[in-house]
């Protein structure tokens, strides 16, 4: 069994972040922590939902220190209040930040969040962004094999090999219907660039070596 010892005090809005009564749980939930494990009983912590860019490291240590360095997961946090509809981009932002400085489990935020319940789509797209959130904190933490799977992308782009770099995408069936929909004539190239394609020009004259 694990224990979630709740943030009851999770700041709401940006104005609430690290105040006194936030601070002030989580020495509460740093004891209840010593509890648990006195116990043998496994906890983990949740954390605040909005938080400015510029204090998301100083409470993630802050955190650590005080609940003895439990297992810390957060809602986002949301670095911005202004962007119903797209806070699953405020949320990867804060997400990214906060995992790269000590955050354990990054809780996912969809586009509906603050606006009505969410539906499928509104999931896949809160899910998506918050696995490229954990996936740039994963390379950022030099965990072993976390950048496998960007050079792996990035020698499909250099082979303009275009299956592999769908197969790759972390969402394949958007990247597939973005490529379908605007074809190029040349089939090896994107629709940006077309034949003045960077890649394909500097491919040329490697060859030519």
């Amino acid at each position: 069994m694990t224990l979630s010892l709740g943030d009851g005090l999770r700041p709401g809005c940006l104005k609430d972040s690290t105040d006194a009564p936030q601070i002030q749980e989580l020495i509460m939930l740093g004891e209840l922590t010593k509890q648990a494990w006195k116990r043998k009983v496994q906890v983990m912590i949740e954390g605040p939902g909005h938080v400015p860019l510029n204090e998301i490291i100083s409470n993630m240590q802050i955190q650590k220190k005080l609940c003895h360095g439990a297992p810390f997961y957060v809602l986002g946090p949301l670095v911005t209040d202004i962007a119903p509809g797209y806070d699953h981009i405020t949320s990867a932002i804060g997400g990214a930040l906060a995992a790269a400085n000590g955050a354990n489990f990054l809780c996912y935020v969809t586009p509906a969040e603050h606006l009505r319940l969410p539906d499928l789509d509104d999931m896949k797209e809160g899910i998506i962004a918050s696995r490229i959130a954990a996936h740039a904190a994963d390379i950022a933490n030099g965990l072993p094999g976390a950048m496998d799977w960007d050079n792996a992308m990035s020698k499909a782009r250099h082979d303009l090999d275009w299956k592999k770099q769908i197969e790759l995408s972390i969402d394949p069936e958007k990247a597939k219907r973005y490529r379908e929909s605007a074809a190029p004539l040349d089939s090896d190239v994107c629709s940006m660039c077309g034949e003045f394609c960077a890649i394909k020009r500097s491919n040329r004259v490697l060859d030519k070596q």
